[in-house]
């Protein structure tokens, strides 16, 4: 393989590598600016999972996000997390203790709640956060 080829292939997994992200590494994203609640002009607004604890599981919730900006969650829980958009259109990551999910954006969704902790729900810009699903099973 010629040099160019080979300069190429390097390139080709060096942006692999920095496109696959995901909250699923040991270091948490600790973006520059960050905000809480979207007041100001950050572009990301970080939403802090506290725990297991239905509408109280998130912080700010419900969360105020401004057109532009972009939603990270800081896991200050001792479970890891996975946070999906009821829409379906954008989820993190599993988040562990510790760690920050890379931003997502949230777009039209107004709720979102953990695929592993579905009592755990949260929702943006002053909608009304629905009602955790009733439990079946372990609901922890």
């Amino acid at each position: 393989m010629d040099r160019r080829g080979v300069l190429a292939l390097v390139f080709a997994g060096a942006l692999a590598a920095v496109s696959c992200g995901g909250g699923g590494g040991s270091t948490p994203v600790s973006p520059s600016p960050s905000g809480s609640g979207g007041t100001g002009t950050t572009n990301i607004v970080t939403v802090t999972i506290k725990g297991v604890n239905g509408k109280l599981s998130f912080d700010p919730n419900p969360v105020t996000v401004n057109a532009g900006q972009l939603v990270m969650f800081k896991n200050n829980d001792v479970v890891t997390h996975h946070v999906i958009l009821d829409d379906r259109t954008q989820q993190t990551a599993d988040i562990p203790p510790g760690a920050s999910s890379q931003p997502i954006s949230i777009g039209a969704a107004k709720s979102y709640h953990c695929v592993m902790h579905p009592s755990m729900v949260g929702s943006f810009n002053g909608n009304e956060t629905p009602e955790p699903p009733p439990c079946q099973g372990y609901c922890g």
